[in-house]
């Protein structure tokens, strides 16, 4: 920021028509200012009635991989069988005596046969009608199964099936006590809970956002332009995915995701704006000027900043999962709405009412003040702060070192939810998961001895309860019945692999891959819903290194045209890592290994699913890269004014610690509201958001920023820059 220069004439709008294109913009949006505001108060209503449209108009999303093994397995069984993996249970309970008393079993016959008849369904098969097989009856015998198949994607079977099957059938009667489970009744559960999580945590943010705001900028109006700004961002980003959904389904879960970051980076951005006019304003400007010099300066860090955020959720198009790829075309589509909220409508409503957002009492800006101090005190000694703060955020980084991926099962739900309660029951009671068998596919009918013999071998895995075929049940390596012949012939042959409980708890992926290795006689694919869950971790977790070196390259570019500079880029990438690490090693430490579960009242599994932490990689590294890059504009400005690398540092964390410190801890407040959810998946959202925030605003900018720039000296301007013009440095310590 160039030094106020009370003798500059001071520009006139009329005569702004040179300069660089922000300042011009500035210009055209002080003349054009009541225009700009009708206009912006359209967009807002017309973008709400699309934003209502979006909203009703996402859809359900499933955890696959198209085109896995698994995949194919289930559509060579739907095919070739006309059956596949249940995609429900009814949990059945006898009311005295057990599901094996005459009246009983009369009674869950009629009612499998309910279940069957039922709009929607395709199968239904219970332990009455399937000859009683353990694997489909409590060990006390109180309870027993009822497995249904309805084909159709999540938005069908969620949103139009389960709705009227499950409040039918769970009615009961005087022998039995119905209850759902199920992975589809567990996760139509989730997406309610989670909409009220993320609307009872925006109702708590936004007053406590307004008070945050209000003791920082001291003035309503001020407090209250960045909350609207956010709105804004919000109402317009849904507009923006009513078109998305012309081409592409959206997850209803990208709808929480722009709740959170838009309120967040709409009132970053106006930060941002309002600070820098302020600014100009303090140093002689008239309103126009302000208005005009706020767009050129802050309006372009805003720019770097959006394009940085959203270049980093840009690279979740890179997997092939439109559960994930739902997050950026929201994230995407939310930075769009902060941009023109902070970039075209606010410098207008500054040319309007910007007097009423200046602060009543202007206060004498301090060349040396606090964060100078901070910043000179480490460039003094930038190894031994540099070197102290990266061994406290490697110790906070380590527990992710223990880093476990799994599969998320009914647990991410809060206790007093009935298909988790129902889950719990069937995980205690029973001795086996019939519902969640591993399915052979072969399109090969093979010989009967054949079918035999491997069936025979998979029973032996350590974690196989039970092996159905064409050539009867297996268990422990022995045949322990006929089975049912028949479910099993048809254009081929098909073997189901039940797990135990036991295996299907602790690591269903590794129950997959022992049953891989099995060779067959014939052919198979391996499907059912644990394959399906393997492949898809599979899947996610073997991008990782592509997302990764995206991530960093489109950053790398972004910083690139931003700074002219090759260093400060990558050191930008590695404290963003550091970052990561932190907040990674949080979610392992609280939400992996279960510390602090009591407190946030969460059920610990001891692994953590692949989904979420991927999705929360892309967004705090967008968000990291959001404060790095405005630091970096107030420090490459003063650099460019000055020559003097540590001067620049210590006057550009002068000018923009305060403001970065106090977005971040208003966006941290944003995402820590979240902690209160119900489901684990956004409490893990919320805390790991809110921890990454708070380091990259504090040690990471604070320190390890200051320190690094004084170590790389004249380096961290290569190539734009040759050595500084200003006073020489002394050697590091």
């Amino acid at each position: 920021m160039t030094a106020p220069q009370a003798t500059r004439p001071r520009p006139r709008p009329d005569r702004a028509a040179a300069g660089p294109p922000l300042r011009r913009l500035g210009f055209l949006l002080v003349r054009r200012r009541r225009l700009v505001l009708s206009l912006a108060l359209a967009l807002l209503v017309a973008a709400g009635v699309l934003a209502a449209g979006a909203a009703s108009g996402l859809s359900l999303a499933r955890f696959e991989a198209p085109g896995s093994e698994s995949d194919r397995a289930q559509a060579e069984l739907a095919a070739r069988f006309g059956t596949g993996s249940p995609d429900m249970i009814f949990l059945v309970t006898a009311r005295t005596g057990t599901v094996d008393d005459p009246a009983v079993e009369a009674a869950g016959r009629a009612l499998t046969e309910r279940v069957a008849r039922a709009e929607g369904v395709a199968e239904s098969a219970s332990y009455w009608t399937r000859g009683k097989p353990a694997t489909l009856r409590s060990d006390d015998g109180r309870h027993a199964l009822i497995v249904v198949r309805i084909p159709g994607d999540a938005d069908h079977v969620r949103a139009r099936v389960l709705p009227g099957l499950v409040p039918e059938i769970t009615k009961g009667d005087d022998l039995l006590q119905v209850r759902a489970g199920g992975g589809e009744e567990v996760f139509r559960e989730t997406v309610p809970l989670a909409r009220q999580d993320f609307v009872r945590a925006e109702l708590v943010i936004f007053p406590l956002a307004f008070v945050l705001l209000w003791l920082y900028q001291r003035r309503a109006m001020a407090a209250l332009v960045p909350i609207l700004a956010g709105v804004y961002a919000m109402v317009v980003g849904l507009a923006l995915l009513s078109g998305v959904l012309l081409f592409t389904e959206i997850s209803t879960f990208a709808l929480n995701l722009t709740l959170a970051m838009g309120l967040g980076l709409g009132i970053d951005y106006c930060l941002f704006v309002i600070q820098r006019f302020r600014e100009e304003v303090r140093g002689g400007a008239d309103r126009a000027a302000a208005v005009a010099g706020a767009v050129e300066h802050a309006g372009r860090t805003v720019l770097f900043s959006g394009l940085t955020v959203a270049s980093s959720l840009a690279v979740l198009f890179a997997l092939p999962f439109d559960f994930l790829r739902s997050f950026a075309y929201a994230g995407i589509a939310v930075v769009a709405g902060g941009l023109v909220a902070a970039v075209i409508v606010l410098p207008a409503v500054l040319a309007t009412i910007g007097g009423a957002l200046l602060p009543k009492r202007e206060r004498p800006e301090r060349a040396d003040g606090f964060w100078h101090g901070l910043a000179t005190r480490v460039m003094r000694r930038p190894l031994l702060t540099g070197g102290l703060a990266t061994v406290l955020l490697l110790v906070l980084a380590s527990p992710f070192l223990g880093l476990r991926f799994g599969v998320a099962d009914d647990r991410i739900l809060p206790p007093e939810a009935s298909s988790r309660q129902t889950q719990e029951v069937i995980r205690q009671s029973f001795p086996a998961e019939e519902t969640d068998a591993i399915q052979l596919v072969s399109r090969d009918t093979g010989s009967p001895e054949g079918v035999a013999a491997y069936a025979t071998a998979l029973s032996r895995l350590p974690g196989v309860a039970q092996v159905d075929s064409a050539a009867g049940s297996f268990a422990g390596g022995a045949r322990v019945g006929d089975g049912e012949p028949a479910r099993f012939q048809g254009q081929g042959t098909w073997l189901s692999v039940v797990p135990s409980a036991a295996a299907l708890a602790d690591d269903p992926v590794r129950l997959v891959e022992a049953v891989r290795t099995v060779p067959p006689p014939f052919e198979v694919l391996v499907g059912g819903y644990p394959a399906e869950l393997s492949d898809y971790r599979a899947s996610v977790v073997d991008r990782l290194p592509l997302l990764l070196a995206l991530m960093l390259v489109v950053t790398f570019a972004v910083l690139f045209l931003m700074t002219r500079s090759v260093v400060i880029p990558i050191k930008a990438t590695l404290l963003n890592v550091l970052s990561l690490g932190v907040m990674f090693g949080a979610i392992v430490w609280i939400f992996q290994d279960g510390n602090l579960s009591g407190l946030l009242g969460f059920t610990p599994t001891g692994t953590l699913d692949p989904s979420i932490p991927i999705l929360m990689l892309c967004v705090a590294y967008g968000l990291s890269m959001d404060y790095e890059v405005f630091l970096l504009s107030r420090i490459k400005e003063e650099y460019d004014r000055t020559g003097d690398t540590e001067a620049a540092v210590a006057a550009g964390l002068q000018r923009g610690a305060p403001l970065i410190t106090a977005a971040g801890g208003i966006l941290a407040l944003t995402f820590a509201a979240y902690a209160t959810a119900s489901v684990t998946f956004v409490q893990m959202l919320g805390v790991g958001m809110a921890v990454a925030v708070l380091v990259d605003a504090t040690v990471i900018r604070a320190v390890l920023v200051p320190s690094l720039m004084r170590l790389a000296g004249p380096l961290n301007w290569w190539p734009h820059r040759g050595a500084p013009t200003g006073r020489a440095t002394t050697p590091a310590r």
